[in-house]
């Protein structure tokens, strides 16, 4: 069994009253556990760690294409080119996304090896970034318990149309002007963004989302700000190129915004209802960028 998946069996044992949220701050700040402040549902909640850009990264790259080769080819080169920036305890995994999730590279600092896995991943299938989005935060989650900084990244051309299930919500009664399928056919989308977005919100590790070709009709519209939606929800950000020539712009935003990232570790108060806002400042009037949102579990 590869070693992400024998982590993620392993940590899915053990429970910690604890919520990590992911943080940016402005330009010239250094959050410390010493200045800032935490609530959880207006219960002051005690602040566990605070991780940098400085401390050991695991980013889990996982790939969603299927469609234009010279698309990803441009994004193959754009993070070829930026992973060999990377500093030696920053560590990236390659994971695949059609037919579940697959390993095809094992989190290292190892460039080499990662960068012929990358090179080697197939364009082919169907797309299945929502079929595996739960399981890759739920994977971050068991991973981050071990004390480092987390991020998924997707890269993916996704086309909702190209799914194995069918979201176009065909006209149930061509013959009946009434029939609400005609004026609601994006709905089925809709309907599944929001279950994940109830799911993800359970999670703690960020999902960032490049896509490398914006779609503009109705359907693909939806299913593109579902992205958006659960990208945010995760605590995480999403990118649409437009143009091949976008997208070696966007990826580097995407691996700047990742390796920015601070993980804030923070107590759950015992009586923090399951859906808790949590409140977090810099003690020095800073604003700070962070998901608020979050389910708690409890013992």
């Amino acid at each position: 069994m590869r070693t992400l998946l024998l982590l993620a069996s392993l940590s899915s044992l053990a429970f910690s009253a604890n919520v990590t949220l992911s943080v940016w701050v402005p330009d010239g700040v250094t959050p410390s556990q010493e200045k800032l402040a935490a609530s959880v549902a207006g219960v002051k909640a005690e602040i566990l760690s605070v991780q940098g850009p400085q401390d050991d990264l695991i980013l889990l790259l996982i790939t969603d294409l299927t469609g234009e080769q010279a698309l990803v080819d441009t994004a193959r080169a754009a993070i070829l080119e930026r992973i060999n920036t990377l500093e030696p305890n920053q560590l990236v995994g390659l994971m695949r996304s059609q037919d579940g999730l697959k390993v095809h590279a094992d989190p290292s600092a190892d460039r080499a090896v990662l960068a012929t896995a990358i090179k080697a991943v197939p364009v082919e299938g169907k797309a299945a970034l929502l079929n595996t989005i739960e399981t890759a935060t739920k994977l971050g989650d068991s991973v981050g318990k071990s004390g480092v900084r987390i991020a998924v990244l997707y890269i993916t051309d996704s086309d909702v149309a190209n799914y194995r299930e069918d979201y176009t919500n065909p006209v149930v009664n061509s013959s009946d002007n009434r029939d609400l399928s005609r004026r609601f056919s994006d709905s089925l989308i809709k309907e599944r963004i929001s279950r994940l977005v109830r799911s993800v919100r359970a999670t703690e590790t960020p999902v960032f989302v490049v896509h490398l070709n914006y779609r503009t009709d109705s359907l693909n519209d939806a299913y593109q700000s579902g992205l958006i939606e659960l990208a945010s929800a995760t605590g995480g950000q999403a990118w649409f190129s437009r143009s091949r020539g976008e997208i070696p712009g966007l990826i580097q935003s995407a691996f700047s915004r990742i390796q920015n990232l601070y993980s804030v570790k923070i107590t759950l108060p015992a009586a923090a209802p399951r859906e808790s806002d949590i409140a977090l400042s810099s003690g020095s009037g800073e604003a700070l960028q962070y998901r608020s949102r979050y389910v708690v579990a409890h013992p």
